[in-house]
């Protein structure tokens, strides 16, 4: 390592070591003005006069400054002090995912859980235009509070009109190989076939390589492995690796189906967007279903039915104290409405992930379709298109959004239509917790526009009112006539 504690880097000074690598050396330091730790990423001195080294330094600091998301690392400063470049990133306290697969595999659940986290991020990046490039364990960190963060935007690459300056607007090239006899390059294992091939990349290579990473924390084993360069390589252009279920791994089969996709050879035949991956693994989380359910489940019915049963009997003796009304419990729950209640929420424009700048027509008018059935939901207040319209590719987070709208939650959403097909995805999440509520999919087919409008907008709003009707009952119990009436079930 080349700076000795106490150096100052303008006004930060070197605390001690944390790593170092290829393209950097990196120290927690002081910042000396606010007074908090940071980490310093500092170009080693052996590339300082490497002009391919700075431009790739540079473009790494330019590319991530240009994103904002819980899941990407944040940079806060750049700087060059007595012939030393550097750039100055939050502080992470944790471990790499790397140093987390050295003692064992990850449970598939859990694993599910970060990969959400990661097509997060990628997704804000994709949305910026910016691909990530080299996506793989060492440059996932998963943090001591349980956030995951990926790091090292070095060999990204950013696309015309992703809203960074225009000096990053331009196809830097792609990784090198080194094809000596005996070489082993651990980056290769996670690359896609068009990056080793030489071709054109977009997205979709980000969403091979987080395949190879998804299928790595599960298995504990390399999606794509071999002893030399070309034996890996070759195994990526031509070979599928094992399923998860041939591995002995208990997991449900629509998991080895998501991986499968993002391994597709050709880059329109895999799961098109970081986004819908999101939305994909968020299903596999929320399917209870005994039938998809993994094999590792089947010996635990007898403990299920026992708590099943203790439940059934704790819910009985709840319902004869309310109806006994004993301690005052009917009035304490329900004469004022719970904390958390959704009384408003705004329907956040539409993403068009199609890419296809006249698509945007369908993409808006399904957002106000949208709108338009979720405002008929009695006791809810939904804020208008005009209102919604004008965080339309926003970098605003949804708190933020939320709290200038004044409402509870927020339903955000992407759709996607190739050819005949179109998929509409959307979300419900509470605004003040960033709690995901209902999330759904739906595929159709493109015959008739406003018939597809009406029927998925009048199938989210159905699903959506479900998820508030106990809230909004809520609300309205105090303003309801002291005899019930029978209502019809919703």
């Amino acid at each position: 390592m080349g700076l000795d504690p106490n150096t100052k880097l303008g006004p930060y000074e070197i605390i001690a070591p944390l790593g170092a690598g290829g393209m950097g050396e990196v120290y927690r330091a002081r910042d000396t003005r606010l007074d908090r730790d940071v980490a310093i990423k500092v170009l080693p001195e052996r590339l300082a006069n490497d002009a391919d080294a700075l431009a790739r330094f540079e473009r790494e600091a330019k590319a991530v400054a240009a994103l904002s998301h819980p899941n990407i690392l944040a940079i806060h400063d750049v700087g060059h002090e007595r012939g030393t470049s550097f750039v100055v990133t939050e502080l992470l306290e944790g471990e790499t995912l790397r140093e987390r697969l050295r003692r064992s595999a990850i449970p598939w659940r859990k694993a599910v859980e970060i990969g959400i986290e990661i097509a997060e991020g990628l997704s804000a990046a994709h949305a910026k235009g910016i691909i990530h490039r080299d996506l793989k364990p060492e440059n996932i960190f998963l943090t001591q509070d349980g956030v995951v963060k990926i790091l090292d935007f070095g060999l990204a690459r950013v696309t015309p009109g992703a809203g960074v300056p225009p000096e990053l607007q331009a196809n830097t090239p792609t990784m090198t190989l080194d094809t000596r006899p005996g070489t082993v390059l651990g980056t290769v294992n996670y690359m896609s076939p068009e990056q080793i091939s030489g071709r054109a990349t977009d997205p979709r290579t980000d969403i091979f390589s987080f395949g190879c990473v998804l299928y790595e924390m599960i298995s504990g084993r390399r999606a794509f492995g071999g002893e030399r360069v070309a034996e890996i390589t070759t195994a990526i252009l031509r070979d599928e690796p094992p399923t998860l279920a041939d591995s002995g791994r208990a997991v449900p089969s629509e998991l080895d189906r998501v991986i499968m996709r993002c391994h597709e050879k050709k880059p329109e035949q895999r799961i098109q967007s970081a986004r819908d991956l999101s939305f994909a693994l968020r299903d596999l989380l929320s399917d209870s279903g005994p039938s998809k359910r993994p094999a590792e489940y089947a010996g635990r019915r007898t403990r299920t039915m026992l708590v099943f049963q203790l439940a059934v009997g704790v819910v009985a003796v709840a319902a004869l104290l309310l109806t006994l009304n004993v301690g005052g419990w009917r009035e304490r729950l329900f004469s004022r409405p719970q904390a958390g209640t959704i009384s408003s929420l705004a329907v956040l424009p539409l993403e068009n992930v199609s890419r296809d700048p006249e698509q945007e027509y369908f993409v808006d008018g399904m957002t106000e379709a949208l709108i338009s059935d979720l405002a008929k939901i009695g006791g809810l207040k939904v804020i208008s298109r005009t209102s919604v319209m004008r965080y339309k590719a926003t970098t605003k987070s949804l708190p933020e959004i939320a709290k200038e709208l004044n409402v509870d939650a927020v339903v955000e959403g992407s759709v996607l239509r190739v050819g005949e097909r179109v998929r509409i995805t959307a979300q419900l999440i509470h605004a003040a917790t960033d709690e995901h509520l209902w999330a759904e999919s739906y595929d159709r087919d493109l015959r008739d526009i406003l018939r597809l409008h009406s029927e998925v907008a009048r199938t989210i709003a159905q699903q959506i009112k479900v998820t508030l009707t106990p809230q909004v009952q809520a609300r309205m119990v105090e303003v309801r006539p002291s005899t019930p009436k029978r209502t019809k079930p919703i």
